[in-house]
């Protein structure tokens, strides 16, 4: 070694703390370099258990999602008995994503309906997601392009099992889990029931129309039989709801029973008596919309400071 690199290596050992050592570049000690007056921090702090609500929560949009995607089976042999070809078809599953607009549009257009009577039919189907935004809006807190996306999700099976949730979180991961698993079912069983439609015949002989009602009434059940203020305010909108829609469907055009049993619902909702506050008691937890709302626009204060 010459006299310069001793010298060098000399003056390197000097800045280094007694009884460090400094691996050089590639060595293969597996030791990370060690640099005087530093020393590696671990974090001692364990890690969170997950939510058991949480995971509930995924658990039930995971099976409602598998119950309402495999009617997609019936739209998909109903849109290519109706006229539709297989792009038309999965065109108008992918965007429209609502099922009552999209046999409502499927079914004036098997009957030989003009197009205004097809938007007018699958619009006024299609409002009651409106109501559903104004109720998601607050417990979700999104922003920027997952507004967009969460505008898209919000249909029936989400909005319902997003709000039955004790937590915010486990209500949020209710909606996403739900919008996301609908969406990709329903659209892979379309597409199914698109190209096996003659082979399946009359998907209704299957029980696959009564699906999506069977995992709704599971849904709301336990929201229907508690004895505190909420299930009594829930009984009473459930019976004027059902009451208007079965009234209303032998006399009145496709979609009008629904919207107006959904309107009368908010309204049964808003007078109906209760304990005076506007929470929604569920297993003992209490959740209230200015609740989700503010923990909303706290969670978005930390992530965005402005």
């Amino acid at each position: 070694m010459s006299a310069r690199l001793r010298c060098r290596f000399a003056r390197c050992s000097s800045r280094t703390s007694a009884g460090q050592r400094v691996d050089r570049p590639g060595s293969r000690s597996g030791r990370l370099p060690v640099v005087a007056g530093y020393s590696p921090r671990v974090s001692s702090r364990p890690t969170p258990a997950p939510d058991p609500t949480v995971r509930a929560a995924v658990r039930t949009a995971l099976s409602v999602s598998v119950a309402t995607g495999l009617y997609g089976i019936s739209f998909g042999a109903l849109a290519v008995a109706a006229g539709l070809d297989l792009p038309q078809t999965m065109v108008l599953s992918l965007v429209m994503f609502s099922g009552g607009s999209q046999f409502a549009a499927v079914g004036v257009l098997g009957a030989g309906g003009a197009a205004g009577a097809v938007v007018a039919t699958a619009g006024l189907l299609g409002a009651r997601n409106g109501l559903y935004g104004v109720q998601v809006s607050g417990l979700l807190g999104a922003r920027g392009w997952r507004r967009l996306l969460a505008a898209q999700l919000t249909i029936d099976e989400s909005t319902a099992v997003g709000t039955a949730q004790p937590t915010l979180a486990a209500a949020r991961a209710g909606f996403w889990w739900t919008g996301a698993g609908v969406f990709v079912l329903w659209n892979a069983f379309t597409l199914a029931g698109a190209l096996l439609g003659d082979a399946l015949g009359d998907p209704r002989r299957y029980g696959l129309d009564a699906a999506a009602a069977a995992a709704f009434l599971a849904l709301l059940w336990p929201r229907l039989t508690g004895r505190d203020a909420a299930a009594r305010t829930a009984r009473w909108v459930a019976l004027a709801a059902a009451g208007t829609a079965l009234a209303l469907t032998p006399v009145v055009p496709a979609g009008v029973p629904v919207l107006a049993a959904a309107v009368l619902a908010v309204v049964v909702g808003v007078l109906a008596p209760g304990d005076g506050t506007d929470a929604e008691v569920r297993g003992g937890a209490a959740v209230t919309p200015a609740a989700a709302h503010q923990a909303s626009r706290s969670e978005t204060d930390r992530k965005d400071p402005r």
